[in-house]
């Protein structure tokens, strides 16, 4: 920190500043922090609202997914397409072992044996194949022979995976909502199964493949019905379906697995708003609390001790941007309290000395015995008199000039011109006090942005200054040159100079270094004034003494140099 004692006038909390005493505010600000846990949900609407906008969209991404149920669709998608496959190859078996020129019938057992054909085939538990004779009369099926059963898979285990009690109650509740949305079509049981499979064998028998899902007691089962061919045409057709329920129980697990990841995303979501929630809301309660304790609960009167905005500077955000700001709009509002505090105080000083000259004329005056005194004492008064209303006047002027400065509109103007018309007017006042007046502008125009009235009071400010401190023979000078994104504007003089320890001095208000003969007739303002215009127009204004090259410090000056630099 490279400026403390700036800090400690402001009262800002900066860096190391945390080590001093704790006020008021700040100890109501740290009490309300350690009762707050990691988000109080209750006293946040910023925090609920990233809560409840975070979670609505993982809810509504689940729901969509869940309504729209893709996985099941996929699943009964590929079960048919495999179910179909294994009906057709069955069929190519049945056509293998029919005689290559010669009919074949079904049910007469002519030419091919059904049962042993059937007996032959590995038909996994849960499969039924059944077969029929062209006319639509059943011949075989696995419920009437011994299986043969299928040869066993090695490394292809049956999917067992343990549940959670809240995954079983979040199907549940999904299984409600989608009867509510309908989004899983009841389908109608079937009458019974002879009426199901004639209806799948006649659509067969014309010489494709046919699909059918259907339902019974025990759940949703999938059906395919394929032909088979012999030398004099279609003898038959094979019926193949699915134990009933089995999509069933394959969606239950992928959907179980599914509700596994939403539950666990849905908890790192909440989580993870919690700590986003605790990252901006806790740093604006603290802020907004830092603002708001400066004022007691009723805001009747204003707490003794000065606001304490938290240092959130060092965050990479928007809230670190605005705990600077509101510092930064602190510490000027306190800036300006204390000096509004000091131009009060010195206004009051100012005056008293022309009120004690003005109160002590007038009660001599009635002593007074001749004319002359008589005059002297009102030659005092009238004096005052015309120092107070001066006073007045500059102090009017002085504390409108904030406000007047920023409700007027900047505009661009000649710099050059401006100075060249206060040059003529100046200059006959030099020449009636025998004083030489030198310029030296441009003749390049220069153009700049500003108020031009106000630069204007700069300017004649600076010149008049210039004008009465110099006697009959000296010198004034006004110059100016442009330098890259600046230009200076300098005025010189061959008077007195001005004093080493009174250089950082002249710019502070009701400060004067006057001659004798002087006395009262400036309120120390103007200088003050020039330097608040400069320094809103993002400028700057220095004084200092003219002195020969390789001269001594110590030696006396050759006059007085006032240089303003301007933004172009």
């Amino acid at each position: 920190m490279t400026n403390r004692r700036a800090a400690e006038r402001a009262d800002i909390v900066l860096g190391e500043d945390w080590d001093r005493p704790q006020s008021g505010v700040e100890s109501e600000l740290r009490a309300a922090r350690s009762r707050r846990s990691l988000i109080a949900l209750n006293s946040s609407p910023l925090a609920r609202k990233i809560i409840l906008f975070n979670l609505m969209a993982i809810m509504a991404l689940g729901i969509l997914f869940f309504w729209l149920n893709p996985v099941r669709d996929s699943l009964v998608v590929q079960r048919e397409r495999a179910l179909a496959s294994e009906a057709q190859l069955m069929s190519d078996i049945f056509e293998a072992n029919l005689p290559a020129s010669a009919p074949a019938n079904l049910v007469t057992r002519d030419g091919i044996d059904p049962e042993n054909v059937l007996s032959r085939i590995g038909v996994p538990d849960g499969m039924e194949v059944f077969v029929y004779a062209a006319d639509g009369v059943p011949v075989t099926s696995t419920q009437d022979i011994a299986r043969g059963g299928a040869r066993p898979v090695r490394g292809l285990g049956p999917q067992q995976q343990e549940t959670l009690l809240i995954t079983d109650a979040l199907v549940s509740i999904y299984s409600a909502f989608s009867n509510v949305l309908g989004n899983n079509v009841a389908i109608e049981p079937t009458e019974n199964e002879p009426e199901a499979h004639a209806t799948l064998v006649a659509a067969a028998m014309e010489g494709a493949t046919v699909l059918r899902s259907g339902a019974n007691t025990s759940g949703q089962f999938y059906a395919a019905a394929t032909p088979i061919e012999g030398a004099g045409g279609i003898v038959g057709a094979i019926v193949v379906t699915t134990a009933a329920g089995e999509i069933d129980q394959l969606v239950r697990v992928e959907l179980e697995q599914l509700l596994q990841m939403f539950v666990v995303a849905l908890l790192v979501s909440i989580v993870l708003s919690l700590v986003l929630a605790s990252t901006i809301a806790n740093p604006l309660a603290d802020l907004s609390a830092a603002a708001e304790l400066g004022r007691d609960k009723n805001a009747r009167k204003m707490s003794p001790n000065r606001v304490r905005i938290p240092d959130l500077t060092g965050r990479p955000d928007e809230i670190g941007r605005l705990s600077g700001a509101l510092r930064g709009m602190v510490a000027a509002l306190y800036d300006r309290i204390d000096s509004n505090e000091q131009f009060a105080a010195d206004v009051s000083h100012e005056i008293k000395n022309p009120l004690a000259s003005l109160r002590s004329a007038v009660g001599t005056l009635e002593f007074a015995k001749t004319d002359e005194q008589r005059k002297r004492l009102i030659d005092v008064i009238e004096h005052d008199v015309h120092r107070l209303d001066r006073l007045v006047s500059d102090i009017s002027n002085a504390s409108r000039l904030d406000s007047e400065l920023v409700k007027e509109e900047e505009e661009e103007f000649n710099l050059v011109t401006t100075l060249d018309n206060l040059s003529q007017y100046h200059a006959e006042e030099a020449a009636k006090q025998g004083i030489e007046f030198i310029t030296d502008l441009p003749d390049d125009p220069i153009m700049i942005a500003g108020l031009e009235g106000r630069l204007a009071q700069v300017f004649v400010n600076l010149l008049s200054n210039a004008i009465s401190f110099c006697e009959e023979g000296d010198a004034v000078r006004l110059w100016t040159r442009r330098r890259e994104n600046r230009v200076l504007v300098v005025v010189e003089d061959t008077g007195p100079g001005i004093p080493e320890e009174a250089l950082t001095k002249v710019f502070n208000r009701f400060y004067s270094e006057r001659p004798a003969n002087q006395f009262g007739n400036n309120s120390g303002l103007g200088l003050a004034i020039s330097k608040q215009i400069v320094e809103a127009h993002g400028g700057v204004i220095w004084a200092e003494n003219i002195r020969p090259t390789e001269a001594d410090v110590a030696s006396e000056p050759l006059g007085a140099r006032f240089v303003v630099g301007l933004p172009i």
